[in-house]
């Protein structure tokens, strides 16, 4: 039961995946490009999880953390990159 529930995530968090790289590739001004960023970011540490969860392996969700804490930086700096037109003041 577990095994049919972590495929239909796998299949979906995939797609998230490719639907958030569309945007990211396609959108039409900076700020949709960095919420699609930060959706990658999610969708990745979703996947992770899946991964840790399907092996059994707790590396897994270190990795998830450590691109949790990355995601979170670099969207702090994008966005006040955009607001004020610098990252360190």
């Amino acid at each position: 039961m577990i095994e049919t529930a972590l495929y239909i995530a796998f299949t979906l968090v995939g797609l998230a995946v490719v639907l958030a790289f569309w945007r990211l590739l396609r959108g039409p001004s900076a700020p949709d490009r960095i919420l699609a960023l930060d959706t990658l970011y999610v969708n990745t540490i979703a996947l992770l999880v899946l991964f840790g969860i399907h092996l059994g392996n707790n590396i897994y969700f270190e990795a998830a953390l450590l691109i949790a804490l990355m995601g979170f930086v670099g969207t702090v700096a994008l966005c006040k990159y955009l607001l004020r037109g610098d990252i360190i003041e």
